[in-house]
C-alpha cells in the first residue's frame, strides 16, 4: 500500500533573512574541485561529481546530488561526499533560491552520498530513507569505513564528521508531498544496496535514480543483488520521465539508451562468470579469456571491472549452489 505524508518542517519557517549572513560566508571562493549546476527539469537540479575514486584533492566528490525548489522549501537528494561539499552545494543553491532546504532524500547510505548529512541536519533539514540501511549505518563496515576515510580524505573528513541517522524511516512505496509538489518514492533494492531507493518527480518529469545507475561509466557492483538490480531497472524505465539524474555521470536525457548500458554490462557480468561457473572455470582464467572489448574504453574500467566480475563470480557459485539444494 502507498503511503502518504504530508512533509511538513518548521525549518519551512525560517526567516528568509536569517540567510543573509550564512550567505556571505558560503560566497568565498570555495578549495577543491568546480561545482557546477546543471538544471534538468523547471525546478530541478544536479551537480554531477568526478568519475574518480575519493581523495584529499577532490574532496570525495564523486557522486551526484540533486535539488528541487518547490514553492515552500528545497529538497535535497542525496548529501555528497563531506560536509565541506554539502556546505558548496548550499552555496550553489542560495545563488537560485533563499527558500530553507527542508528535506533530504537519500537514495542509499554509501559513503560519497552520506559524509554532508551532518551539514543539512545541523540546519534543520528532515531526512528520509529506506530502512534497510538501519543494519548498515549500525555495522562495524560503516564504523571502520569512516575510521579510515579521516585518514585518507582529511582534513574533509574528521573526528567531528558522523554518520548520521535519517528522522523517517519508509518500508515500501511512499509518496511525499513537499511545498505542493509530489515526490514518489519507490524502494528498488536489493540492488546496488539493499535500501536503494529512487525518487521520481512527476511535475518535473525527473526521476533521481541513485546508484541503480551510472552514466557514462562502469557501476561499481560489490556484493550486489545483481539479478534484482536489473529487474530494477527495468523498473525505473516504467516512469514517465525525460530525464534520469544518476548517483554517477552525467543526467540522460535518453533514459532506454543510456540505463540500457548499465543492464547490458550487468548481464553480461553474469553471462559470463555464470558460465564459467558452470564449467568449473577458476575465476582467474575466466578472466583472463572473457572478452571485455565492449566496456573497456568505458571510463573507471581498469578500476572497477576486475573486482566487479570477482564479486558476480562468486555470486554465480551461490546461485549455482542454491539451484542444488
Amino acid at each position: 500500500m502507498i503511503k502518504i505524508f504530508k512533509a511538513v518542517s518548521a525549518v519551512a519557517l525560517l526567516c528568509i533573512g536569517a540567510w543573509t549572513g550564512a550567505g556571505n560566508a558560503l560566497a568565498a571562493e570555495p578549495e577543491g574541485p568546480a561545482m557546477k549546476l546543471e538544471q534538468v527539469g523547471p525546478h530541478s537540479y544536479y551537480v554531477q561529481g568526478l568519475s574518480a575514486l575519493g581523495s584529499t584533492e577532490n574532496q570525495n566528490f564523486i557522486s551526484n546530488a540533486g535539488f528541487v525548489i518547490t514553492p515552500e522549501s528545497v529538497v535535497v537528494i542525496d548529501a555528497l561526499g563531506s560536509p565541506k561539499l554539502a556546505e558548496r552545494l548550499t552555496a550553489e543553491i542560495r545563488k537560485l533560491t533563499p527558500l530553507p532546504i527542508s528535506n533530504v532524500i537519500l537514495t542509499h547510505y554509501h559513503a560519497d552520498h552520506i559524509y554532508g548529512l551532518q551539514y543539512f541536519k545541523a540546519m534543520g533539514a528532515h531526512i528520509t530513507a529506506h530502512e534497510s540501511a538501519k543494519e548498515y549505518i549500525q555495522s562495524d563496515t560503516a564504523r571502520l569505513r569512516l575510521q579510515a576515510s579521516r585518514t585518507d580524505l582529511a582534513p574533509w573528513i574528521d573526528d567531528k564528521t558522523q554518520l548520521v541517522m535519517a528522522d523517517t524511516w519508509i518500508n515500501g512505496p511512499t509518496v511525499m508531498k513537499i511545498g505542493g509538489m509530489v515526490f514518489e518514492l519507490d524502494h528498488v533494492g536489493p540492488s546496488h544496496t539493499p535500501e536503494d531507493l529512487t525518487i521520481f518527480v512527476p511535475s518535473e518529469k525527473v526521476l533521481f535514480a541513485g546508484d541503480l545507475f551510472f552514466n557514462g561509466r562502469l557501476p561499481f557492483v560489490g556484493k550486489a543483488n545483481s539479478s534484482q538490480w536489473i529487474k530494477s531497472l527495468e523498473q525505473m524505465l516504467a516512469h514517465d520521465a525525460e530525464t534520469v539524474v544518476p548517483g554517477h555521470g552525467s543526467a540522460s536525457l535518453d533514459p532506454k539508451k543510456d540505463i540500457g548500458m548499465t543492464r547490458d554490462y550487468l548481464k553480461y557480468l553474469r553471462s559470463s562468470m555464470g558460465q564459467a561457473v558452470q564449467d568449473f572455470m577458476p575465476f582467474e582464467e575466466a578472466y583472463k579469456t572473457t572478452d571485455w572489448s565492449t566496456f573497456e574504453a568505458t571510463p573507471m574500467f581498469g578500476f572497477a571491472n576486475r573486482m566487479n566480475a570477482y564479486n558476480t563470480y562468486l555470486l554465480m557459485e551461490e546461485e549455482a549452489l542454491e539451484k542444488k539444494r
